[in-house]
């Protein structure tokens, strides 16, 4: 198998590749009422799934998709757990997520996952039942301004008031959600709307179709060239935009060309393959020390689909100072915002990578020779690499992710919810393939990977998709067991169990001389028993399960898991002790790293060349 998936490979969920034409093409048709013509539109568009849990704002909508023959209705066991599996589909096909909800609590019930998807700029399409619009304001039962609520956390808010504007409104939604920088749109209908009759009739002044794309000058591009010429230690620094760009092609070709390593954000993982020579992994607080000493001595920085989020700079004005930053993005807002870049480039940048590797083919750029600068970082690779010290008799959790990599040979698709796990599973999990990482990044949601498994494995039957999760973070959307197994949707759950919030703890020890403040899961009165018990728990929603507390019967386990062809679950216990290292305390630099157990353990080592 290929490092990296193809082109050809992801056709079929390429965001570009199911564009559909003007609204003013919806014109003409016929449809039953509002909810039809949504539904209609969606089809239109080639929307082929939709997680909708129904209501009586919403019945009339769910009324319709009973009658649609293109698109598979999901029903989740809540509402949260909806709009996480829109996400997870999204995220591993590149395709738009839809989820949907009654008005009033339904609603709010979403706007978490609306504010995942705007952090982590996933394409989703959020539609709301409304109360009828004479009621609109009047404080009606469960009316909620979901308009209103999530102005801050959307690329764009439709409140629906005319039945005949919603062939062209839902076009523009799942446009719009996918063009540029990605991200949610909701849509508010009330409900007499969508039990209005249509006129479809397309709306001026509005989006109506794909903007241009902005594209980065040649004078630019040159200069980018220029500097690398120049430069003795540049690195690139690459994040979700590439995968949102699907770039990670044309990222790897001029890779190679230049002999640059890559550093990738946790939300760029698998965009360039961690096994390739010139893959320092991922960098930040608890990412690669490599990585971290690279950035903090490189002269050249290359910023490309990145935001300079603080998880990966510490203290940002102490973040790669050595270094000429040329930051590229599509998203204008981004340019400066943390971080001043000597250059900032506003374009696409799979187009900039394209033409920046015609460029180079043309060979008037010669490439310098870096081998002291890779030797260094081969120094620091060898030297510091992701480990952990064994404990006989004990299961680490590093050593469950290690395992399921083994196993699976780097191929599955792997989500998380936040916390320890989901450092360890980036750390230990070695990620070959782009969008087979899916994890809450910005906002840190917990809940979010056993219901982005589902959307993940609805998307791409025929791959594994594991959740590694925590027991803090998988109770908290455990009802999607029902999805799983009323739905047939095959995916699989490892818990690393340690009754703790474990990040919250590994703090406590750090930073607050180890005092437990509400940071222990399990039962006060019996702390030798893992409560709840995970295993019976998933038996009574019908997914078979077992618990593993010996190292011997951890890879039988897994291998169970993998063999499954229904939803499966391993509960793994494992010590609440441990912690994710390496760790760059909060506000801090690369000099600050703490390396080793407690009392804290300093790298003395500089990290310049």
């Amino acid at each position: 198998m290929d490092l990296i998936m193809s082109r050809k490979d992801l056709e079929k969920t390429s965001p570009h590749s199911n564009l559909s034409p003007h609204p003013a093409a919806l014109a003409g048709a016929s449809y039953k009422n509002g909810a039809d013509a949504v539904v209609a539109a969606l089809e239109k568009v080639g929307v082929d799934t939709v997680f909708a849990y129904p209501g009586g704002a919403s019945m009339v909508l769910h009324q319709s998709l009973t009658r649609s023959r293109k698109i598979r209705t999901i029903l989740p066991r809540h509402e949260q757990g909806g709009a996480f599996m829109a996400e997870g589909y999204a995220r591993a096909s590149g395709r738009v997520g839809v989820c949907m909800a009654t008005s009033g609590p339904g609603a709010t019930n979403l706007v978490t996952g609306i504010a995942d998807a705007y952090m982590d700029s996933v394409p989703l399409v959020a539609i709301t039942g409304q109360v009828k619009r004479e009621m609109i304001g009047r404080g009606a039962f469960q009316e909620t301004d979901v308009f209103g609520l999530t102005l801050p956390i959307v690329k764009h808010s439709y409140l629906v008031i005319s039945a005949d504007d919603i062939p062209s409104i839902v076009q523009e939604a799942v446009l719009l959600a996918r063009t540029g920088r990605p991200g949610p749109v909701l849509l508010d209908i009330p409900k007499d709307v969508q039990q209005a009759s249509v006129q479809p009739r397309a709306r001026e002044g509005t989006f109506g179709g794909r903007k241009p794309v902005p594209r980065a000058s040649d004078e630019e591009l040159e200069a980018i060239l220029v500097a690398l010429e120049r430069a003795e230690r540049p690195l690139l620094y690459v994040g979700g935009g590439i995968l949102s760009g699907e770039a990670w092609e044309v990222l790897r070709r001029f890779a190679e060309r230049t002999g640059v390593p890559v550093a990738t954000t946790l939300m760029g993982i698998g965009c360039f393959p961690e096994t390739h020579e010139l893959s320092l992994r991922w960098l930040g607080m608890h990412g690669t020390v490599y990585a971290n000493y690279a950035a903090d001595a490189c002269d050249l920085l290359l910023a490309m689909g990145v935001r300079f989020d603080d998880r990966v700079t510490g203290n940002v004005e102490e973040f790669a100072k050595r270094a000429t930053i040329i930051h590229l993005d599509v998203d204008s807002s981004e340019l400066n915002k943390n971080k001043r870049a000597d250059l900032p480039i506003l374009g696409d940048v799979r187009d900039a990578l394209e033409r920046l590797n015609t460029m180079l083919e043309a060979e008037r750029h010669p490439q310098k020779d870096r081998k002291p600068w890779h030797a260094q970082i081969a120094q620091w690779k060898a030297r510091y690499p992701f480990s952990y010290r064994a404990v006989p008799g004990a299961i680490l959790p590093q050593q469950v992710v290690e395992e399921l990599f083994r196993l699976t040979k780097g191929e599955a698709i792997i989500t998380t919810g936040v916390g320890q796990h989901q450092m360890w599973a980036a750390q230990f999990y070695q990620f070959i393939q782009p969008r087979s990482f899916l994890s809450s990044s910005g906002l840190g949601t917990m809940g979010f990977g056993f219901p982005a498994a589902l959307g993940a494995k609805v998307a791409f039957p025929d791959r594994q998709v594991i959740d590694i999760d925590g027991d803090g973070s998988f109770l908290m959307n455990i009802q999607e067991l029902a999805t799983a197994v009323t739905e047939g949707i095959p995916a699989k759950a490892v818990i690393l169990n340690n009754q703790h919030l474990g990040m919250v703890v590994q703090w406590e020890d750090r930073f607050f001389a180890g005092n437990r403040a509400h940071t222990f899961l399990g039962d006060p009165r019996n702390v030798e028993r893992h409560y709840p018990s995970y295993h019976r728990i998933c038996e009574g929603f019908g997914v078979p399960a077992e618990e593993v507390r010996r190292p011997e019967e951890l890879r039988p386990a897994l291998e169970r898991l993998l063999a499954a062809e229904t939803p499966y679950v391993v509960d793994v216990h494992v010590p609440y002790t441990e912690h994710v290292l390496p760790m760059i305390p909060a506000g801090m630099t690369v000099h600050d790293i703490i390396l080793g157990s407690l009392p804290d353990e300093k790298d003395p080592t500089s990290a310049q060349c």
